[in-house]
């Protein structure tokens, strides 16, 4: 028997609070159904019929998970499952308004502060040699584009993401992804200044040495020094 022949099937619905119970029991479907990200979900009329409702309601809980960045409807094709997700996932959306990029990335920063310091405190408390393998990694390859380049921003990314994980715990990754995600095309090319941050280079390397040593207070203090110079460069460079 394949995966998919293996689905769970889903079951009618009382006739109350159609959207939120669609929406449970879709999630709960995905689960049981052992959907990963990439399968497609079920045809639209394939949900009504299952679901006894609507193709409105369908619809509205179709957007609510594309919304929260869930789902994927590609057109002539169907909805993919971009994450997994089953009826206990808790979802924390994020929004601001950009129409003034350099507040809204002091804004997101003052978030990103406290989000950063102690996700590199977790991650010296709770890496393992692997982590720090994956990390020291990273490092060494953000080290050599930099010197190469003189920038290194997916590099540095990578690097970052890898003490995310290091902490595991997966709400670190998924809220700072999130925040950098909301800029990407400003990350791209700060202010169209390639040297946005730059003076931060070196203490990337003293933050991995503190989760290295396993000295949260360390960590927390090299990341607030990175923190702090790309406040200042925002501050300056959006003059």
């Amino acid at each position: 028997m394949t995966r998919k022949d293996a689905r769970a099937v889903l079951m009618p619905l009382p006739p109350v609070d159609r959207a939120q119970q669609v929406t449970a029991a879709l999630a709960d479907y995905i689960q049981r159904s052992n959907l990963l990200p990439g399968d497609r979900l079920p045809a639209e009329r394939e949900l009504m019929a299952a679901l006894a409702v609507g193709r409105s309601t369908i619809r509205e809980v179709i957007r609510h998970f594309q919304a929260l960045g869930v789902v994927e409807a590609r057109k002539g094709s169907g909805t993919y499952l971009l994450k997994p997700i089953s009826g206990a996932t808790i979802h924390m959306p994020l929004s601001l308004e950009t129409t003034h990029l350099r507040d809204a990335l002091l804004k997101t920063l003052e978030v990103r502060r406290g989000i950063e310091a102690e996700a590199g405190m977790v991650a010296a408390r709770m890496r393992s040699s692997l982590d720090l393998k994956i990390i020291e990694e990273k490092l060494n390859e953000m080290e050599r584009v930099h010197l190469s380049k003189g920038t290194s921003g997916p590099e540095d990314l990578a690097f970052h993401l890898a003490i995310y994980d290091a902490t595991h715990n997966p709400l670190f990754r998924q809220l700072l992804e999130q925040m950098r995600e909301a800029f990407e095309r400003f990350w791209e090319k700060p202010f169209d200044r390639p040297d946005f941050a730059r003076r931060s280079f070196p203490f990337h390397r003293t933050l991995f040495n503190a989760i290295a040593a396993q000295d949260p207070e360390a960590a927390r203090g090299e990341t607030l020094k990175i923190l702090a110079i790309v406040e200042e460069d925002i501050k300056e460079m959006s003059k």
